[in-house]
């Protein structure tokens, strides 16, 4: 039996619309994110060294190029939550009654929990 005729794609397929563009680089910073959740349980295993190690680690951390590597990552983990939140009305139509609750309520709702949520935790923290 013969397979269906499938053409080659080309390497840099995503390259041809920037909505494809943007999704490759929503996927391009789960790995970045992944890799800061390393240096967090690099982090832990510091903290359970004593506070010495600790003190270390986090002394290591004013490098320049440890600043840097925090921006670039705190920008992959925008990019990330930003086009899940705008991609949540397409993925969970919410109706009330009959009608379809408006997409920017939706996407609306996850915003003002991030914030609400970030709110709390800076004020645990002592802001």
């Amino acid at each position: 039996m013969s397979n269906p005729y499938s053409p080659p794609m080309p390497r840099n397929w995503w390259n041809t619309n920037s909505a494809f563009r943007l999704f490759m680089l929503r996927e391009l910073s789960s790995v970045f994110v992944a890799l800061f959740v390393l240096e967090l349980l690099c982090f832990v295993s510091q903290v359970g060294r004593g506070e010495e190690a600790m003190d270390r680690f986090v002394t290591s951390l004013r490098h320049p190029l440890y600043m840097l590597w925090h921006a670039i990552v705190l920008g992959f983990a925008l990019l990330h939550s930003i086009t899940w939140f705008n991609l949540t009305p397409k993925v969970m139509v919410i109706r009330r009654g009959e009608e379809r609750v408006p997409d920017v309520l939706v996407a609306g709702s996850n915003y003002v929990a991030c914030l609400a949520v970030s709110i709390v935790l800076w004020w645990i923290v002592g802001g």
